[in-house]
């Protein structure tokens, strides 16, 4: 049985300019990720949730340290990591069918594969009745489930999510998070996934990494040891309100 973890990142720093105007993003971040753990990034804005994923994503560079996925270094974007924004960032002269074609073209997949895979995915995310809707006649939410369709459809080891439901309202933002969770939960890889949203962490996430800040450091880190698979009704729990508290004491002590 393979035990290495999935992603290492070992004592990474991260500085942003030069001079009198240098900033010191992260330093001295180390964080292992396991195959198919899901773990979340939380903390006050500007403590480098966001620089890490993009880092891991292979999108910028970093001064220090290193990060491995499956033992071998980053070097750069690859087929081996599906990245998810806030923003949809869909093609928008593209149907919902061909912004995921697109992907799996530029991967190297035949015509007849990507649609095929491209039909598959979106109906794993319950959109294959609109697999010829353009962007600008889907939802909020359906756009970002053709996002997250379209970073699955290649078959990435693992995903990287950043803010996925941040601009969604409340009820599109639950019926997400019941999506990826049974997508995980069914198909399961390794997801790292950051938001400020602390409820949404727990109930997601199998470990939740509470970050600090100037610079940007791991402060802790919490197991959430609730059964799967993850229900709304969870919320309301004794141990989910407990993580909760936690977390977000952990979270109001490196603000303070």
């Amino acid at each position: 049985m393979n035990t290495a973890p999935k992603l290492a990142i070992t004592a990474l720093s991260k500085t942003f300019g030069s001079g009198r105007s240098q900033t010191v993003a992260l330093r001295d971040i180390s964080l292992t990720l396991a195959d198919n753990e899901f773990v979340s990034l939380v903390g006050t804005s500007g403590c480098g949730k966001s620089t890490i994923l993009s880092i891991v994503a292979g999108l910028q560079d970093y001064d220090e340290g290193t990060v491995l996925v499956d033992g071998a270094p980053i070097k750069g974007p690859g087929l081996d990591r599906g990245v998810v924004f806030q923003s949809y960032t869909l093609l928008p002269w593209l149907t919902a069918r061909q912004n995921v074609e697109f992907a799996l073209k530029a991967a190297g997949y035949k015509k007849n594969a990507s649609r095929d895979l491209a039909d598959e995915h979106l109906k794993l995310v319950n959109l294959e009745k609109f697999a010829e809707a353009y962007p600008s006649q889907l939802s909020g939410g359906m756009k970002q489930r053709v996002a997250i369709a379209r970073a699955l459809s290649y078959r990435p080891k693992m995903l990287l999510m950043d803010e996925p439901f941040g601009a969604l309202d409340a009820l599109t933002r639950h019926q997400m998070q019941q999506l990826l969770t049974r997508i995980w939960e069914e198909h399961r890889l390794t997801v790292l996934f950051v938001t400020h949203d602390v409820e949404e962490a727990v109930y997601i996430s199998d470990r939740i990494v509470v970050m600090g800040m100037s610079p940007g450091y791991i402060k802790q880190s919490f197991p959430v040891a609730l059964p799967r698979p993850r229900h709304q009704r969870m919320i309301g729990s004794d141990e989910f309100v407990a993580i909760q508290r936690d977390v977000m004491a952990a979270i109001r002590g490196v603000a303070d």
